[in-house]
């Protein structure tokens, strides 16, 4: 283990004997004696933090490309030395220190930047003369002198070309690192010459030298460190596979080289983030993630913050978890992900649902799903422990979650207070996790309906109780029987409620709810169906995604506005609207839920759709003998009912909606005239 205090003092100690030769120098430039000792020496940190991360070499980034580096994180094959001045020598002392470099672990932070941004002996020189500017007073006075100007108490590039061997004048391109990477500032009022502005280190790079290395100030606003769960149990074998695919592609990038994209495809965030952490980790780096929609929108803008996030990869080391789940590539914040992904140099991950165009050559895309079914009840078991009972077979049937969210719902469950059965603790966390992603969509009714409150003939009732068990038997036939390897549709089912208005066709799905502890929402077609090209689709991919990831029942009331018969294609109209349709199909067969359409004309439907449904179940207008059982239980039992004639009530030809109405509104007479319900 390294004694990160002991490198602290030994990098303060080099650092100090190099400005000190900065200083030698600058006293031979100016015609003066060396004085003994800096006016201001460097203090001692309080609170030393690494330059770089402490762990062996051998687990260092390099090792993934097949390469030993000199050192961890670089991305450069050569390792360049910091001169120190030939002139003049420096006290014993102060040699020593610099002589001390090789054997310090890690190497001292000026050697490390200048070994990971590829700075040139000269360049080196430069930074430092900038730097010991910020932590020796008499620097200043010094660099007046040698340049002959009292007003020209600063560096500048024309001091550096007079000051150090082998001047090059090829570091103040601003292709350099120098100026490129933003190492210094430089003070040019408008037409004065380059060479003799004042230069400035940055401020960021000076506390780096110091051993303080921390995301730059200018960048924190809008990155946030990823911290991965630290109880991550069993790893899922799909998220393994999706990691070892990484892993080939990083050991053929060549030292030298930019690192392609890496494009994460899918729905599952969570996993996407569980993986690109597993990754950086195995680096031995820093994972950063940033919203897409925080990108700069002016080209200035963005261009200085990719050549700040570069630096930064390089001194971390970092990687960049780029969030672009909800946003599409050709909305403003899209163009700006692909205008950083073209200028990208490390390691960043693109989470997108799909494919995203204009992706650099090399970009690699790989889809992350959520773990199977099989490695969801392994997960749901193993996060349990001994109180998992027949809880994993039935979460893992009803819930489509990811490692993460499996732990910490079987955490959260755990925790609560033994007011209620695990079982159903498990249950209701569950459904609270899952259930905000759906809200937006969809509006959720709370199930309140019973078995004992629908008047349907035996048939239908028979078929709403085969619905109920085929449910909540998903598990046991699919997975223990395997029937899951026999089919390739989905594993939920779909079920058509068909009967006019009021005969039960909701009721029958709150019952369902209620029976089986689901969630139930009812999808709202204003905010699905989109005049916008397109649309309509991205609105319904996130419904389904969002109720297969939880235990719901979606219900699609008059559906035939939506699944209605494809027409014959006579505009561009009819073609777009064909296309809604035809995915719709495609979604309808891989939907692992439970979906259930609600419509008043059955023939309005196309027929494709028809072919797939499971269930048809048919909701008759109800006779008088189905009338007078409903007329029987449309009043609660607190209700004050006086005699009521309910074979003349049952002559009524309206339908089970409708007594529910004249119930009510009856109730509220009652109540005003102060007298129970009776037939007035």
């Amino acid at each position: 283990m390294i004694d990160m205090t002991k490198w602290q003092e030994d990098n303060t100690r080099y650092l100090a004997a190099a400005i000190a030769g900065i200083r030698a120098r600058l006293v031979k430039l100016a015609g003066h004696e060396r004085h003994a000792e800096p006016e201001c020496p460097i203090p001692a940190l309080e609170l030393p933090r690494p330059a770089i991360d402490p762990e062996p070499e051998t687990r260092s980034m390099w090792r993934w490309f097949g390469r030993r580096a000199p050192d961890r994180g670089a991305t450069i094959t050569p390792k360049p030395t910091v001169t120190t001045p030939q002139a003049i020598e420096p006290p014993k002392t102060e040699s020593k220190a610099l002589a001390s470099a090789p054997d310090m672990a890690p190497p001292p932070a000026l050697v490390t930047l200048a070994t990971r941004l590829r700075l040139s002996a000269f360049e080196q020189d430069i930074l430092l003369l900038c730097t010991a500017m910020e932590l020796d007073t008499g620097i200043a006075g010094l660099c007046a002198r040698a340049q002959g100007d009292s007003a020209r108490a600063y560096p500048t590039f024309a001091l550096a070309l007079a000051l150090f061997d082998s001047p090059s004048w090829e570091a103040l391109s601003p292709e350099r690192p120098l100026r490129y990477c933003r190492l210094i500032e430089i003070n040019q009022p408008g037409g004065h010459p380059l060479t003799t502005s004042q230069l400035r280190a940055d401020e960021r790079i000076v506390n780096y030298l110091k051993g303080l290395n921390y995301l730059d100030d200018r960048l924190a606003p809008m990155l946030a460190p990823f911290e991965a769960p630290k109880e991550l149990g069993t790893k899922p074998a799909s998220q393994k596979d999706v990691e070892d695919t990484i892993f080939g592609r990083l050991r053929q990038v060549k030292p030298g080289e930019p690192v392609s994209p890496i494009l994460l495809l899918g729905g599952d965030t969570p996993t996407k983030e569980l993986v690109a952490s597993s990754v950086v980790s195995a680096l031995v780096m820093r994972l950063y993630r940033m919203p897409a929609n925080l990108l700069p929108a002016q080209a200035a803008d963005m261009e200085s913050f990719a050549r700040l996030w570069q630096r930064e990869s390089l001194l971390l080391p970092g990687a960049l978890y780029l969030d672009a789940s909800n946003i599409e590539p050709e909305s403003p914040a899209g163009q700006a992900v692909t205008l950083l992904l073209s200028r990208s140099q490390g390691l960043t991950f693109l989470d997108a649902r799909d494919a995203w165009p204009g992706l650099p050559a090399g970009a690699l895309s790989i889809e992350v799903s959520k773990p199977t079914a099989a490695e969801q009840y392994a997960l749901w078991r193993e996060a349990l422990g001994e109180a998992a009972g027949e809880n994993p077979s039935r979460l893992a049937a009803q819930f489509d979650l990811g490692a993460a969210q499996i732990r910490q719902i079987a955490g959260e469950a755990a925790a609560e207070p033994p007011s209620a059965p695990l079982e159903q603790r498990l249950w209701d966390t569950a459904l609270a996790a899952t259930r905000p992603r759906l809200d937006a969509l969809a509006q959720h009714i709370e199930p309140k309906a019973k078995w004992d409150d629908i008047v349907l003939p035996a048939l239908e009732i028979g078929l709403l109780h085969e619905i109920a068990d085929q449910v909540s038997q998903r598990s046991k036939v699919y997975q223990d029987w395997g029937f899951a390897e026999k089919t390739s549709r989905g594993l939920g089912i779909t079920a058509l409620f068909a009967g006019a208005s009021g005969t039960g066709k909701t009721m029958a799905a709150e019952i369902l709810a209620n029976h089986l502890r689901l969630g139930l929402h009812r999808v709202d077609l204003s905010s699905v169906v989109s005049k916008y090209i397109g649309e309509t689709e991205k609105n319904l991919r996130r419904l389904f995604d969002a109720a297969e990831e939880g235990a719901m029942i979606l219900f699609f009331d008059e559906a035939d506005a939506l699944f209605g018969k494809r027409s014959e294609v006579k505009d561009s109209h009819d073609r777009y609207a064909n296309i809604e349709v035809n995915y719709l199909l495609q979604r309808m067969e891989s939907y692992r839920g439970l979906a259930i359409l609600a419509t008043n004309t059955k023939s309005a439907l196309d027929p494709a759709f028809v072919r797939r449904l499971r269930f048809i179940v048919d909701f008759p207008f109800p006779g008088i003998p189905e009338r007078k059982a409903i007329w029987q239980k449309v009043f609660p039992a607190a209700t004050p009912v006086g005699t009521l004639d309910f074979d003349r009530l049952a002559r009524l030809n309206v339908t089970g909606g409708h007594i529910a109405n004249i119930a009510l509104n009856a109730a509220f007479r009652a109540a005003h005239l102060g007298t129970p319900v009776t037939m007035p």
